[in-house]
C-alpha cells in the first residue's frame, strides 16, 4: 500500500524550483482566501444574524400582541394588509423555480434557527401554554414567512406573516471565487516573473558547471543582478579562474621538467651507444631498456601537460585514425585487430583523439596479454573507439580510481610494469575535452576493455 501512493506523492510534488514556488503560492492564496472567508463570517455575519434575529423575534411578539387586541374579524384582514405592504416593499427576485427559492441559504438556516430559539425563550415566560415550534417556509415572491398560531375562545388560527427586508436573500454571484482565481493568477504571474529571473543566472551556472567538470574552458558569468546572483556568478567565475590557473601551472611544471629529462636521457643514450664495446651486451640491452623506460614516462608527462592545450575541431573519420594506429603498431611488430563499423565523419581534435587511442592501446599491450583488439561503433546519438586485451583486468573496485593521474593498478596482473599512470587519465581529460566520456568495463580473467565515447554533435 506504502509502495503505491509514494510514487504518487512523487509525481503530485513538482521537481522544479519553479514548479513548487507556484504550488506553494497557490496554496497560500487559497488558505489565505478561506480564512478571510471564516473571519467575516465569525465577526461580521453572525453578529449581524444575531443583532437580526433579535430585531425580528421583538417585531414578532409585537405583532402577536396586536394580533390578540384586535377583534376576531379584523385579524385576518390585519394579516393581508401587513402581507400586501411586506410584498410591495420586497424586490422582485431572480426568474429561478420555485423549488429553488424554496431553499434556504446556510446563513438564512442560522437566522431562523436564531429567531425561533428567541421567540421559544420569550413564549416561555408566559403564564400561557407551551406554543408550538415556529415554523418558516419562503413564499413564491422569494419572502420568507412566519407561521402565527393564536388560540382564542373561538379555537385556533394559523396565519403567515411575511417579514421583508429583514435579511435580505442574496444569491451567490461568484465575486468571491472570481476575486480568488483573479487574485491567484496575479501572483502566479508575479512568481513566474521573479522566478525566471532567478532561473536565467542558476541555469547559467549549471551549464559553465558542466563545461568545466569535461575540462572545457567556460564562458565568464555576469556578476550583476541581486546581491546573492550576482555573489553566485563572482565566486563561480573566481573558482573556474583559480581552477585554469592551477592546471596550466601543473601543465607548464610537468612540459618544463619532462623537457628537460629529454636532455639527459639524449646524452645516456648516446653514452651507451659509444661504450657498446666497452661494456657487457647484456649490460647495455638492460641500460637501453632502463632509458626508453624512462622517455617513455617522460613523453607521457608531455602528452598529459599537452592534453589540456587548444585545438581546432577538424572534420576526421574515426575509422581512418584507427587504422592508423593500427599500422603504427604494424612497424613496431605488433598485431592490433581491427573490428571496425561504418561511422560518419565527425568533428573532433585529431591529434589529442590520436594521443589518447595510443595511450590505450600502449596500456593494452604493457598491462595485458594478446590478442589487442581496437572496434569502432556507433548508434543514434554517439560513437565510440574501443580497446579491449585479453589479460587479468582490473578489480571492479578500483577501475574509477584508474581515472586519476598517477594511478596505477594494485593487482597481480598490472603490478611491476614501469610507467607513470597517467595513461588513461590523458584518455578521460581528451574524452572530457570533447564532451564525451571514458568507460571502463572489466571481469576477472576476461581483461580490460576500455571506450572512449564521442557525442554526435548535430550539424
Amino acid at each position: 500500500m506504502t509502495e503505491s501512493v509514494l510514487p504518487t506523492r512523487q509525481r503530485l510534488w513538482p521537481r522544479s524550483l519553479l514548479g513548487r514556488n507556484l504550488l506553494l503560492m497557490a496554496v497560500l492564496i487559497v488558505l489565505g482566501q478561506l480564512v478571510a472567508a471564516l473571519l467575516v463570517r465569525q465577526m461580521i455575519f453572525q453578529p449581524r444574524v444575531a443583532q437580526v434575529a433579535d430585531g425580528v423575534a421583538r417585531n414578532v411578539v409585537a405583532l402577536r400582541a396586536g394580533l390578540r387586541a384586535l377583534p376576531p374579524a379584523q385579524r385576518v384582514a390585519f394579516v393581508d394588509a401587513f402581507n400586501r405592504q411586506a410584498g410591495q416593499a420586497t424586490p422582485p427576485g431572480p426568474p429561478e423555480g420555485a423549488a429553488r427559492r424554496a431553499l434556504l441559504s446556510p446563513l438564512e438556516r442560522q437566522f431562523v434557527q436564531a429567531v425561533s430559539r428567541r421567540l421559544g425563550a420569550g413564549d416561555a415566560e408566559t403564564p400561557t401554554s407551551q406554543p408550538p415550534q415556529p415554523v418558516w417556509r419562503r413564499d413564491s415572491t422569494g419572502v420568507l414567512a412566519l407561521r402565527v398560531v393564536h388560540e382564542d375562545a373561538e379555537g385556533a388560527q394559523t396565519y403567515w406573516l411575511n417579514l421583508p427586508s429583514v435579511f435580505p436573500t442574496r444569491e451567490f454571484t461568484g465575486a468571491w471565487l472570481a476575486a480568488t482565481l483573479t487574485s491567484m493568477l496575479l501572483a502566479l504571474l508575479g512568481a513566474w516573473w521573479l522566478q525566471r529571473h532567478i532561473h536565467q543566472p542558476l541555469a547559467q551556472v549549471v551549464v559553465a558547471a558542466r563545461q568545466l567538470a569535461q575540462g572545457q574552458a567556460p564562458a565568464p558569468l555576469r556578476e550583476d543582478g541581486p546581491e546573492e546572483i550576482a555573489t553566485v556568478g563572482h565566486s563561480f567565475n573566481q573558482m573556474a579562474r583559480s581552477l585554469a590557473t592551477a592546471d596550466h601551472e601543473r601543465a607548464l611544471m610537468l612540459a618544463g621538467v619532462s623537457h628537460d629529462l629529454r636532455t639527459p636521457l639524449t646524452k645516456l643514450r648516446l653514452g651507451v651507444e659509444i661504450a657498446g664495446t666497452q661494456v657487457d651486451a647484456p649490460l647495455a640491452a638492460s641500460m637501453a631498456r632502463s632509458i626508453e623506460e624512462m622517455d617513455a614516462i617522460v613523453g607521457q608527462f608531455l602528452d598529459f601537460a599537452r592534453s589540456g592545450e587548444a585545438e581546432a575541431p577538424t572534420t576526421a573519420s574515426l575509422n581512418d585514425l584507427a587504422q592508423a594506429v593500427a599500422e603504427a603498431q604494424a612497424d613496431h611488430g605488433r598485431v592490433l585487430a581491427l573490428e571496425l563499423r561504418v561511422l560518419p565523419t565527425m568533428s573532433v581534435r585529431p591529434q589529442a583523439l590520436r594521443r589518447a587511442l595510443d595511450n590505450l592501446v600502449e596500456n593494452a599491450w604493457r598491462y595485458g596479454t594478446p590478442p589487442v583488439v581496437l572496434r569502432t561503433g556507433s548508434d543514434a546519438h554517439q560513437a565510440w573507439l574501443e580497446v579491449s586485451d585479453s589479460g587479468p583486468g582490473i578489480a571492479a573496485t578500483e577501475l574509477d580510481r584508474m581515472r586519476q593521474p598517477f594511478a596505477r593498478g594494485g593487482g597481480m596482473a598490472r603490478s611491476g610494469t614501469p610507467g607513470a599512470g597517467l595513461g588513461l587519465a590523458i584518455v578521460d581529460r581528451v574524452a572530457r575535452a570533447h564532451g564525451g566520456r571514458l568507460e571502463l568495463h572489466s571481469a576477472p580473467g576476461q581483461g580490460l576493455q576500455a571506450r572512449l565515447v564521442l557525442p554526435m554533435k548535430e550539424k
